[in-house]
């Protein structure tokens, strides 16, 4: 079953503004909303959901949520404090007007759904920010998310992803591409088609459960320690993409292999981690700081252990590293990788959702 949701391109904004509008019965609650929205992970086709590569051709990204969560509050603020507008994240905002919030992503948040103060906001991850999980967008999704649900409606996963692309992509004009804002509001595991006209195709793939608990009991992720900026890298990506266009169709047709298997149910963690693999060798060639000489050592040295494959989370740099391991060769990997941080992850089936509706 596909779910097919046309996202905005720039040249469709006003649409996507307009269709917010229209849910507008702006019964706001007096109690407290809060949101979960998960992270998520790529098994192949990250990067050919830039729009510099899939209005040329078209992208596949076939990813999963993972059990590791965005959490947002938002409730009316009391008149007692002395600012209308409280924010709250690795930092505190206490402001008077929407426009000089400093966090990008909320402010565009407050004024595309028009939400006046007073109004407090305050949000907390799993994960710090910047790791390859998607992070970002989970966050502009779980707001978007919760401060509907402040207004009084409940919308669907594909207007939250439409919504969440527009803001952080035709707003603040981020250099991004879709996937992330569209596993966050979805959830499960997705093979995620981008298309030339802005359009993003959803279909939920049907991986029997003791596949997906099989694959997840091989996922180990480690955490490099760096929190990157990947605004270089995907910039760098983008002004490549014309002489890279081999290397992205061959990581987009890994996307579609990996649907194949899944439907005539041949997806094992191996053939995740050699997917993952021959991935990795394709993506480190689209941009030069997408690695580096640290984190190839910890791939070599993790690869030496055992693992069958794995990547790095996200645009590069940085964040974390994805190996998919054989569960007698884990604790080499671990031995291997002994100056790292392990996190277990396992796969989650829901996308944003409204888990607190306290009402007054």
């Amino acid at each position: 079953m596909a779910d097919t949701v046309t996202a905005p391109a720039g040249r469709t904004g006003r649409a996507v503004r307009a269709r917010a509008r229209a849910n507008g019965r702006q019964h706001f609650s007096r109690g407290v909303v809060m949101t979960r929205t998960p992270l998520r992970i790529s098994f192949a086709g990250g990067g050919t959901d830039l729009a510099s590569y899939y209005e040329r051709e078209y992208g596949c990204v076939f990813s999963t949520a993972v059990s590791h969560y965005i959490y947002v509050t938002v409730k009316r603020h009391s008149e007692v404090f002395n600012e209308p507008i409280r924010l709250n994240y690795s930092r505190s905002e206490e402001v008077h007007h929407v426009d000089e919030l400093q966090n990008d992503i909320a402010r565009e948040c407050l004024k595309f759904l028009e939400i006046e103060p007073p109004i407090y906001i305050s949000t907390v991850g799993d994960m710090p920010a910047s790791t390859g999980l998607g992070g970002s967008s989970a966050f502009a999704v779980g707001l978007l998310n919760a401060l509907h649900a402040y207004r009084g409606e409940r919308v669907s996963a594909g207007q939250l992803a439409e919504e969440a692309c527009h803001i952080e992509i035709d707003v603040l004009e981020q250099p991004i591409g879709k996937q992330d804002q569209y596993a966050a509001a979805f959830g499960g595991i997705n093979l995620l088609t981008f298309h030339a006209s802005g359009g993003v195709t959803v279909e939920p793939q049907r991986v029997p459960a003791h596949i997906l608990e099989e694959i997840f009991d091989w996922v180990m992720l480690f955490w490099t320690g760096h929190q990157r900026d990947t605004d270089s890298v995907l910039a760098e990506q983008k002004a490549r993409t014309g002489d890279k266009l081999a290397q992205l169709n061959a990581m987009r047709d890994q996307a579609h292999a990996l649907q194949e298997l899944a439907h005539a149910g041949g997806l094992s963690p191996e053939t995740v981690g050699h997917m993952l693999h021959e991935g990795w060798k394709l993506k480190r060639t689209l941009a030069s700081r997408i690695s580096n000489d640290r984190i190839d050592h910890w791939y070599e040295r993790a690869m030496a252990a055992g693992a069958v494959g794995g990547k790095l989370a996200g645009a590069g740099a940085g964040g974390f590293l994805l190996f998919v391991v054989a569960p007698e060769r884990q604790q080499a990997v671990r031995e291997a990788l002994g100056d790292m941080i392990e996190v277990h992850t396992r796969h989650e089936a829901h996308g944003s959702q409204v888990v607190l509706p306290f009402m007054a």
